[in-house]
């Protein structure tokens, strides 16, 4: 395991970790061919949440590429992710997005697998955590759902900023996001995480079930949709048949 950057990483240092995601990105292009080998799996409905500020643009790699792997996917379609849900609501349940996730399931009589990039990822563990019965497994990346309001200082910054009764947020809600929901969890991170403490984007065991994974990826926060690591991981964990979960295995990277 790589020595883990301990935040908050200093402005400029940050910017300069964060500068590699046009590389990745370009090498997620170059080793397309390789990971179209990934497993292929059942077809099953896929929904992408986007991170903090960003739209269904910013996973457009993510869900083009899962497309390609037969994959029945949908962004949130719901604008600009601001997470207003967690200061305003006294659920933290964005309730639209829920909205989204029930409509897609009954649309396909299937569970919905949910993945969420950064703040996505969040609400992605809110919304299984409210409706399990509708979610096969979630996937979050580089999201700070381990004490996000400390986790992640910059983000949590700017997210004070827009929403000024963050303050107010009550300390049950942001424990109850540590808590694993009632379905198969996989956390991806990545200790070079420019933006989001690694620390904060891992699965604590003390506060999990069974079916559960935190696994390292090396990445800038906003390349981790489309890393090519990242994209191997996630097609393995959803070609996996349903109720048969296991852990990810490093030797299949």
């Amino acid at each position: 395991m790589p020595n883990p950057v301990e935040l908050p990483v200093p402005f400029f240092t940050g910017i300069l970790l964060e500068s590699r995601c046009v590389l990745e990105f370009t090498n997620s292009i170059i080793q397309l061919p390789f990971l179209l080998q990934t497993p292929r799996g059942d077809g099953h409905p896929v929904v992408v949440v986007p991170g903090f500020l960003t739209t269904d643009a910013s996973t457009g790699p993510l869900r083009s590429f899962l497309r390609m792997k037969g994959y029945a996917t949908y962004g949130w379609g719901l604008g600009r992710n601001l997470g207003k849900e967690l200061v305003s609501g006294q659920s933290g349940i964005n309730e639209e997005l829920a909205d989204v996730v029930k409509n897609v399931s009954e649309a396909h009589q299937s569970k919905v697998s949910l993945i969420g990039w950064s703040l996505g990822g969040i609400q992605a563990r809110e919304v299984a955590r409210h409706i399990p019965d509708c979610i096969r497994q979630v996937i979050c990346l580089g999201s700070p759902f381990n004490d996000a309001a400390t986790g992640a200082p910059k983000p949590a910054k700017l997210f004070r900023m827009l929403h000024k009764d963050t303050n107010e947020a009550k300390a049950d809600l942001v424990h109850k996001a540590r808590i694993v929901p009632p379905v198969p969890c996989t956390a991806i991170y990545s200790p070079t995480d420019g933006v989001a403490h690694w620390r904060a984007c891992m699965q604590d065991a003390a506060l999990a079930h069974d079916h559960f994974e935190n696994i390292e990826v090396d990445s800038s926060h906003l390349g981790i949709s489309y890393h090519s690591d990242s994209l191997r991981i996630i097609a393995d964990r959803l070609a996996q048949p349903e109720h048969h979960w296991q852990p990810y295995k490093a030797s299949e990277r």
